[in-house]
């Protein structure tokens, strides 16, 4: 699979951990990005016993599309650790990311105070939305100076 983005210089994580196959879009002008991933056996969280990943695993799915997002915001010079604060109301109509199933994950930035943000996230399997959630994010401009 080609892409034009490069997840590795975009993600401030290793393989295995960058769960999500493509970044599709990012517009820093209407604070959007979306991203691609396809279940297959290879994927770190794949149970092979239930033969899909748990769908706890879409929240981080949303926060590596929102740490794309949030790479293209920050002048696409460095990948900047971000922190997942928490979600309200994560909503999943799956039992599991099926094997072979593509998705589709939005995130849409609804609210910045430069370093808290949240954003509403969605991810889509053939066009129908299976998973929702108001993810909120804390990106310190450096990790020495943070209040955690």
């Amino acid at each position: 699979m080609e892409t034009k983005y490069d997840l590795s210089k975009i993600l401030p994580h290793d393989k295995p951990m960058i769960l999500i196959d493509e970044l599709v879009e990012v517009d820093t002008e209407k604070n959007f990005a979306k991203a691609k991933v396809k279940i297959t056996e290879d994927k770190i969280f794949y149970d092979r016993v239930t033969e899909g990943i748990s769908p706890l695993v879409g929240i981080e799915y949303m926060a590596q599309t929102i740490g794309c997002y949030a790479f293209y915001k920050n002048g696409a010079s460095e990948p900047k650790i971000g922190l997942l604060l928490g979600s309200r109301a994560y909503k999943c109509s799956l039992e599991k990311f099926e094997k072979d199933k593509e998705y589709t994950i939005t995130a849409q930035e609804i609210f910045s105070d430069n370093e808290l943000v949240s954003f509403e996230c969605f991810i889509y399997n053939d066009g129908k939305e299976c998973a929702a959630a108001t993810v909120n994010a804390y990106q310190p401009d450096s990790l020495d100076t943070a209040v955690l």
